[in-house]
């Protein structure tokens, strides 16, 4: 049995709708806790299936986990296995997260290859060849069924590690290792994203010093013994700009709630360049979707603080009701287009020019059809255009969309959407 979102499509929506914990943030301070012997609490768990995933591979390797309430967990790693179980690590691709916990932990780690959306080449080479550098071995590999062994030295000491790429979760792992190791390390050519921050605010309040956040290089100076914390996740900023696409899309005046304003300045650049009217008000984002006359834009992906490849799909959603046409230039992924056939079989005039391109000519009506999520932000992008759409859609593999958006059929329900889950066979 599978379920679908059955959406009619054409109206106006009104109201508020509140912005959940961050699925990234959660994912790399989730794994974090690890770090400590002592008991971390943390609120505001986003309550999507990568991160339960998550709460069940931090069982697996023996922490103790307990809910307080429906968003706040306990975490206590007394003691911690080394041998991630392979049926849940293939689930999602954040199951790499745990190496920088684990190895500091154990010095050890047997993982199989990590699962997730597939949107490109994510090779794990920055992971291996940063751990690498502060003398870490890969003793064994086998990409078919085996899985990847890693090594520490008798004694890891501190060091630099230079990332042949931006990468977001290599980073992340080296953070974690480098908090536990004594002494300065350094991070040169390191991802700089909201959640890589809000981790390293997470370590400094286990002990550790951190420099440089939000920066290309981070200067850590670790501790043996970290402490445990409470935290509070924060608000995510590619839910937030999906909500804008949502309004701009529908034409409708949403008020947008628990915005982490601060985050988004490229993306409330290219809101305003595509002639999309808000204002900000704290920490709410009123759209005036009603109001706004949206115009073609060129729109260009970069690592933080460019503007997000995450919410390149949602932005094409726009772009097919803008007047003119739309260059959509995905520079980090060459697999993040597959929603362009749906939105095209909606009525959209899409063109594929190369895999990290895209022509959108608009404005064009868009109409309900049998529609297939193939990732997660695919996935909330062909929501949005089936709330954009006349007539009834059918949204399949809407079990991507439960990966990063909470129950996000009682959200837009709320807000006057149409939209229900159905079983089907």
């Amino acid at each position: 049995m599978a379920q679908i979102f059955e959406i009619e499509g054409g109206k106006e929506l009104k109201g508020e709708i509140k912005v959940a914990g961050t699925k990234n943030g959660a994912l790399a301070i989730l794994p974090a806790c690890l770090l400590t012997e002592e008991p971390c609490v943390i609120k505001n768990i986003p309550l999507l299936t990568d991160v339960l995933v998550m709460i069940d591979i931090l069982k697996n390797l023996g922490a103790e986990v307990g809910w307080l309430d429906e968003k706040t967990i306990r975490i206590q790693a007394k003691n911690v296995n080394n041998d991630a179980d392979t049926k849940l690590v293939r689930k999602i691709r954040a199951s790499i997260l745990i190496a920088g916990s684990v190895l500091a932990r154990t010095g050890e780690l047997k993982i199989a290859k990590p699962g997730g959306c597939h949107i490109g080449v994510r090779s794990l080479d920055a992971h291996f060849e940063g751990l690498a550098d502060l003398g870490i071995k890969l003793l064994s590999e086998n990409r078919d069924s085996e899985k990847y062994y890693l090594k520490t030295p008798s004694k890891i000491k501190p060091g630099v590690v230079c990332l042949n790429e931006f990468s977001v979760t290599a980073t992340e792992n080296l953070m974690m290792l480098m908090a536990a190791i004594e002494g300065r390390s350094e991070i040169h050519l390191a991802a700089a994203e909201p959640h890589i921050q809000e981790l390293g605010e997470f370590l400094k309040a286990m002990g550790a010093e951190l420099e440089g956040l939000g920066t290309h290089t981070i200067i850590i100076k670790g501790k043996k013994k970290l402490k445990g914390v409470e935290h509070t996740i924060q608000p995510d900023y590619i839910e937030a700009g999906s909500f804008f696409s949502l309004a701009a899309s529908t034409k409708s005046n949403l008020k947008i709630i628990n915005v982490p304003v601060t985050q988004m300045e490229m993306v409330f650049r290219n809101l305003k360049k595509m002639g999309v009217l808000y204002k900000i008000e704290g920490n709410d984002v009123f759209i005036e979707g009603k109001s706004s006359s949206l115009k073609a834009a060129k729109i260009q992906t970069l690592p933080y603080p460019g503007f997000p490849t995450d919410l390149q799909s949602p932005f094409a959603v726009m772009a097919t009701q803008a007047q003119g046409d739309s260059l959509i230039f995905d520079t980090l992924f060459e697999g993040r287009f597959k929603y362009v056939d749906e939105l095209n079989q909606m009525g959209a005039k899409i063109f594929l020019c190369d895999p990290h391109r895209i022509l959108v000519c608009g404005p064009t009506p868009l109409y309900g059809t049998k529609i297939k999520s193939f990732d997660l932000r695919s996935g909330a992008t062909l929501i949005i255009a089936a709330l954009t759409a006349k007539g009834e859609s059918q949204v399949f593999g809407i079990e991507e969309v439960d990966r990063g958006y909470e129950k996000i059929e009682e959200r837009l329900q709320k807000i006057g959407a149409n939209i229900k889950r159905v079983v089907v066979e």
